[in-house]
């Protein structure tokens, strides 16, 4: 379950004012460690601190390695622990003995935060090198209503960003339309590892044959995460970047923005969409 805390607030409307309470979404720091067989021995580094919403920490966890490829399967994991007895906001991620990660590349890439994620021409080109999956041919066609219903059902199933207004939601879809996986957060990036952390734990990877709904604005980093998973279909209410319609392109992604309101925007690959 996802937090917030009450805090005081003076509300202001019109000329008068009034002392009340109110909800904020909470955001604490979670950092990831990083356990693994080197040869002398386990060590454990430290690898990531994020500013994160509380809940869901080793699908978050689980999805941060994932689509930063440092693992490729749930079997590369033995085991996540929380380590952190007093504010559970550390947790170690112990790799399986033939699973060796690139430090020197972890030092370089990998400190984020909620609003940004992981930046820059390095992940960039990482990233491009590791993502084989989105190559899959398929012959995915969605009509626009379509897409015009998943906001409304995203809405409906937000639980904290009803009570504080603070939160961005990622959720996957079916080609049907059904909700299957939600995941929210302070940051995108950290909903979107949470949701794919879900899906790698259950084993449903690749979302080949799903839709990717955004609650804010579709990013570099969010493209990025979506093409690790095998996302054909990225759909946010809000605007693209010129770096996420560069990339979606490159990867062959249909990418909608501002889906809302009964309309929307196609940004690359739109042969998908059933348009007349």
């Amino acid at each position: 379950m996802l937090s917030s805390a009450v805090t005081q607030i003076v509300k202001v409307t019109g000329d008068k004012s009034s002392r009340e309470q109110d909800r904020v979404a909470t955001e604490e720091p979670l950092e990831i460690r990083l356990n693994y067989l080197a040869s002398k021995g386990r060590t454990t580094k430290s690898l990531s601190v994020t500013m994160r919403t509380p809940g869901n920490d080793s699908e978050l966890a689980t999805g941060f390695l994932y689509t930063e490829g440092i693992i490729t399967a749930a079997a590369d994991v033995l085991q996540i622990e929380n380590i952190d007895a007093r504010n559970g906001n550390v947790v170690k991620v112990s790799l399986a003995d033939g699973v060796i990660p690139d430090i020197g590349k972890l030092e370089r890439n990998f400190y984020t935060t909620s609003s940004c994620g992981v930046c820059g021409k390095s992940s960039i080109e990482a990233v491009r090198v590791a993502c084989d999956i989105i190559d899959r041919k398929d012959n995915i066609r969605i009509a626009p209503e379509l897409l015009y219903n998943l906001p409304g059902k995203l809405r409906q199933q937000q639980d904290v960003f009803e009570q504080t207004g603070g939160l961005h939601a990622v959720a996957l879809f079916d080609l049907q339309g059904q909700l299957l996986i939600l995941r929210e957060d302070a940051g995108r990036h950290n909903a979107a590892d949470k949701l794919i952390g879900a899906a790698l734990m259950a084993g449903t990877l690749p979302l080949d044959n799903h839709i990717l709904l955004l609650s804010g604005r579709s990013s570099f980093e969010l493209v990025q995460k979506a093409a690790m998973a095998g996302v054909k279909i990225i759909a946010a209410v809000g605007a693209p970047s010129s770096l996420a319609v560069q990339m979606a392109n490159d990867w062959g992604i249909t990418l909608v923005g501002f889906l809302r309101d009964q309309r929307f925007n196609i940004y690359s690959a739109p042969e998908r969409i059933i348009t007349n």
